[in-house]
């Protein structure tokens, strides 16, 4: 006798089949030829975590930045306050063949001109005829010289009448002359010379015509650099 086909259907719900499925559901039929089907409705795979990593090359860099920046004002700013002046410069010279003496440098030339050619041959080389500030200056400068000759200094007295002016526009002080004991002397004589006497005092001012021929000692301000 044959025996009539029996379909039976069982659902299994919630059962896991491994640790990674969160939810599962399942069902299973049975039939005659005693196969048993298995099907999954939806299955929960791990999902993909993403991780963000922050770039610390910014941060970094935005602190060398700043860092440069502020060496940069500190720089600037001791730039700003520190003095200048003569004093800071290490190195000073005169041209050659010129004799340094304090701030100054000075020039004496063989050749003989009239008070005003000499003013000019001065002049062509950046300088002026000798002014005389003090007595050391003097003795330094008559140390080099030929007590023969004659030399032109800058001073003169343009209109005759005792008014002594100096080629830089220093003011005549005189009390701080070196005038020969007979000196100054005459009316047309206006032109001052370095004369030496020496039966009196040696070196001292003379006066000379103007359109004389004397030796020239010239005087310039030492270069900085």
């Amino acid at each position: 006798m044959a025996l009539p086909n029996i379909y039976t259907d069982v659902n299994f719900k919630n059962q896991p089949f491994s640790s990674g499925i969160t939810s599962d559901s399942s069902s299973c039929t049975i039939s005659d030829s005693s196969s048993c089907t298995i099907s999954n409705s939806s299955s929960a795979l791990p999902k993909k975590t993403t991780i963000h990593k922050s770039n610390p090359g910014f941060p970094t860099l935005l602190l060398a930045l700043w860092i440069f920046f502020l060496l940069l004002a500190i720089s600037f700013s001791v730039a700003l306050i520190t003095p200048s002046s003569n004093e800071d410069k290490v190195w000073s010279c005169c041209p050659k063949n010129w004799k340094p003496f304090g701030s100054q440098c000075y020039f004496t030339s063989r050749d003989s001109a009239s008070w005003s050619k000499s003013e000019e041959k001065c002049s062509l080389r950046g300088a002026h005829l000798l002014v005389i500030h003090s007595q050391e200056e003097q003795d330094f400068i008559t140390n080099s010289l030929n007590p023969r000759a004659t030399y032109y200094v800058g001073l003169s007295d343009p209109e005759g009448h005792g008014q002594w002016q100096w080629v830089d526009q220093t003011p005549y002080n005189p009390n701080a002359t070196s005038w020969h004991s007979d000196e100054p002397s005459g009316s047309t004589e206006l032109c001052v010379v370095l004369s030496y006497h020496p039966n009196v005092k040696g070196w001292g001012w003379s006066v000379a015509p103007c359109d004389g021929d004397h030796r020239l000692v010239c005087e310039m301000r030492q270069l900085y650099l």
